[in-house]
């Protein structure tokens, strides 16, 4: 883990001086974002790096990083989160329920949401605290089992199907694939944006659940084996604050800077989408190679860092030897890879 943490630092220090992760519309104070981690089933570690490095390098951005221990009667974890203007959940105990956040930190979530908050709920944190009644509130879905909650599901004509409990399957999901992300409501996350384009390497989180209240489906996808559609994105209103949910942003151990994370339309959605939950209005720029419904968009990787990355790969063991190496550092891509 360690050296592919400092390879990812490596491929970040080659890509700060390329201009290719973005600049910020205009010079102003930066928005005080907190990164809450420390837990996970998938690479926290790497993806708080990559999520910190991507919002720091428009310059709107200071991004602060609060590591949960996972204990509940831990008393000197104080992330403080009425310091900053969003707040990004990226923590997991869905493989351990053991792990939890101290129960005084949930209430001070809660309050911090409920008078105004901003929350990014990224990828898998919507698979945690399926005991935290509130959670479940502020999140509207996530990764529940068959009995609980309501799961949406989108019709041919971009209707919604509500599936009660005990109706359908508990949450699950696919193979990662190149999804095509169809807008369902123009908001100002997604104003700008043609109405579909393609997101690499993607996991689509079928039969979501939880209470569905207040929320405001943005996207959805149609999953690869089933030809079903479920939602990607949404919105929920929680008291006078606001949570963003997205299943994009998948980082699983033993992946190295994966195209996820280069998909220009993530970062851009990730930028946009913080910088709504903080002022309730987006200035950062749809960028012109935005992803097509034909086609993916990567950021591309300097030359020197790819053959770096492949050296580094030859005598690498276990998981990170199947890491997957780009075969391009040109910015459009038809196609991407896919492992899980």
């Amino acid at each position: 883990m360690k050296r592919q943490i400092i390879g990812v630092v490596a491929l970040l220090m080659g890509l700060a001086g390329t201009g290719a992760l973005g600049a910020a519309p205009a010079p102003r104070t930066p928005i005080k974002v907190l990164i809450v981690d420390g837990f996970s089933n998938h690479d926290w570690k790497q993806t708080t790096l990559l999520v910190k490095n991507i919002l720091e390098n428009t310059g709107m951005f200071a991004v602060t990083v609060s590591t949960a221990t996972g204990m509940a009667d831990d008393t000197a974890w104080d992330p403080g989160f009425d310091q900053y203007a969003v707040v990004i959940q990226n923590t997991n105990n869905i493989q351990n329920p053991a792990l939890r956040w101290p129960r005084k930190i949930e209430l001070e979530l809660e309050d911090y949401v409920r008078r105004g908050g901003g929350l990014y709920i990224l990828h898998s944190a919507n698979n945690a605290f399926p005991n935290w009644e509130e959670y479940n509130k502020m999140i509207g879905l996530g990764w529940r089992s068959r009995e609980t909650g309501y799961a949406l599901q989108l019709d041919s004509g971009d209707h919604v199907i509500r599936i009660p409990p005990g109706e359908g399957e508990g949450t699950n999901h696919g193979d990662r694939f190149d999804a095509v992300i169809k807008i369902l409501t123009r908001h100002p996350i997604n104003q700008g944006y043609p109405d579909q384009w393609k997101t690499a390497s993607m996991e689509l989180y079928r039969y979501a659940r939880g209470p569905a209240e207040n929320l405001t489906i943005l996207s959805a996808a149609t999953d690869s084996v089933t030809g079903k559609r479920w939602p990607v994105e949404w919105v929920v209103r929680y008291g006078k604050g606001n949570v963003y949910v997205s299943s994009m942003g998948h980082l699983w151990k033993g992946d190295t800077y994966p195209v996820s994370y280069r998909c220009i339309g993530f970062r851009t959605t990730l930028i946009r989408a913080t910088e709504w939950l903080a002022t309730g209005r987006v200035t950062y720029p749809v960028p012109g190679d935005f992803p097509t419904k034909g086609h993916t968009s990567l950021v591309a990787l300097p030359r020197a860092a790819v053959m770096e990355r492949a050296a580094g790969m030859a005598g690498a063991v276990g998981p990170a030897a199947h890491a997957t190496l780009p075969n391009t550092v040109s910015k459009t891509l038809s196609k991407t890879n896919s492992s899980r």
